[in-house]
């Protein structure tokens, strides 16, 4: 991570272990159901769609770096950390592509996050931005990069050859299905 000379952000960042096994069975979940009818996109840009929608159950892989994700945001709000579940995304970046700025306080998120897969060499660093505070953190495969979802980020240009792909979180408190 590199921080530059203004005032830093509060970010968390953990680097999981071992996980290229599991990292390959999310690519392979994702490629394979990427296409199908049961895919929402949204956040149409510079020819993409930034934003790609799986259901749980298209990428089972995902179970425990999920399970890993909740309890690393509850880490970072810290000991009083209400009860949260994951909400993701996926995000798909082709070389010259990027991510333009913005954030994630739209309801009732309390934690956002990004979870890298497969990240190519100088594909795009993660720029995060508030007020004076900037922090610019590199990517690498199985890092978990936690922020508050009020904090403007970017993702600079994938100058790599090959595709990039994250899974972008947001932690809400758990939702009552039964009303």
């Amino acid at each position: 991570m590199r921080v530059s000379e203004r005032q830093r952000l509060e970010v968390y960042i953990e680097q999981l272990q071992d996980t290229a096994a599991l990292n390959s069975a999310i690519l392979a979940q994702y490629r394979a159901a990427c296409d199908g009818d049961a895919v929402r996109r949204s956040h149409w840009f510079g020819g993409r769609y930034e934003n790609i929608y799986l259901e749980p159950a298209q990428v089972p892989a995902l179970a425990p770096l999920l399970a890993a994700a909740v309890a690393g945001a509850r880490r970072f709000l810290g000991a009083a950390a209400p009860a949260l579940e994951a909400r993701f995304w996926f995000n798909d970046m082709a070389p010259g592509q990027r991510t333009l700025p913005h954030d994630h306080d739209v309801a009732d998120e309390l934690v956002s996050a990004v979870y890298y897969v497969r990240v190519p060499e100088d594909s795009g660093e993660l720029v995060l931005e508030q007020g004076p505070a900037r922090t610019v953190v590199t990517p690498a495969a199985g890092r978990l990069v936690y922020f508050r979802p009020d904090v403007s980020h970017e993702v600079t240009q994938n100058r790599s050859a090959e595709h990039r792909l994250s899974i972008g979180m947001n932690f809400v408190p758990p939702q009552d299905d039964a009303t």
